[in-house]
């Protein structure tokens, strides 16, 4: 490609020359010469070489990278952007450890009244009976057959024992004169002695025995006295002036849990 170009600049210049040179021939054969000698003026024309220009010069190797300029400055802030759309839901993570206990919040409203519940004073049971004659049997229940107060009838004088028709606490107590001989009595829950008196007589004299318990009944439980032993100790004892006494009641029932809720 170098070739070609300075082939065709030299051949450009050579068509140049001969055509300035026939040009010069035609003008001498037109004009004759003149007797007169002219002095021409110095020819001003210089070498082709300082008014052409010259062949293209190869073209220069590229020069290394510059160095990164400065940071510019910070714009003015965009606009706020539109929201993206919501992300798929994550896994659940693991359970955290407990926290601390908070602070005691404020009383919360008090709520509605409930309904009137059933007071403990409508269960009634209650008895209290007396001996009419002297015990002569020993090892089976005791009948008292005088009675002060039986309302509810829980108190059986034929079997001689009290039957439980509420559950709940009892009170029992009795009260016995002693004569002519010493007194053993027992005081009985379902066949199972829960408490023992004994009372020794002492000659030209009355005494007096008396015991007290509390117990938990449930509904059909009996309980009652009896003497125990052999007949040296059936003194137990009752007439006109002198009473043998058995009581008990119910101190507080077993309210079932709804009724406690209400």
């Amino acid at each position: 490609m170098k070739v070609t170009a300075s082939f065709l600049w030299v051949l450009l210049i050579g068509l140049l020359l001969g055509g300035r040179s026939g040009h010069a021939q035609d003008k001498d054969q037109v004009e004759p010469e003149s007797p007169v000698t002219d002095v021409q003026a110095p020819d001003d024309r210089q070498p082709c070489a300082q008014w052409m220009g010259g062949v293209p010069g190869t073209p220069g190797h590229s020069g290394y990278p510059g160095r990164d300029g400065r940071d510019g400055h910070d714009g003015p802030k965009g606009d706020k952007g539109d929201p993206g759309e919501p992300g798929e839901k994550g896994d659940p993570g693991e359970k955290g450890a407990n926290g601390p206990v908070g602070l005691r919040g404020f009383p919360g409203t008090p709520g509605l009244k409930g309904e009137r519940g059933e007071s403990a004073l409508m269960y009634h049971s209650s008895f209290s009976v007396g001996l009419t004659d002297p015990v002569h049997t020993t090892n089976v229940p005791i009948r008292f057959t005088k009675f002060f107060h039986n309302e509810q009838r829980h108190y059986d004088d034929v079997s001689g024992k009290f039957r439980c028709a509420l559950p709940g606490v009892y009170f029992f107590t009795y009260h016995l004169t002693i004569y002519p001989r010493d007194a053993r009595v027992s005081l009985y829950k379902n066949d199972r002695t829960v408490m023992f008196t004994y009372d020794q007589f002492k000659q030209n004299n009355l005494d007096q025995a008396s015991g007290s318990i509390i117990l938990h009944l449930e509904t059909g439980d009996e309980v009652w006295l009896q003497v125990y032993g052999e007949e040296e100790f059936g003194g137990v004892y009752a007439d006109n002036i002198n009473d043998s006494t058995f009581s008990g009641f119910l101190l507080y029932p077993d309210i079932p849990t709804a009724d406690r809720r209400r």
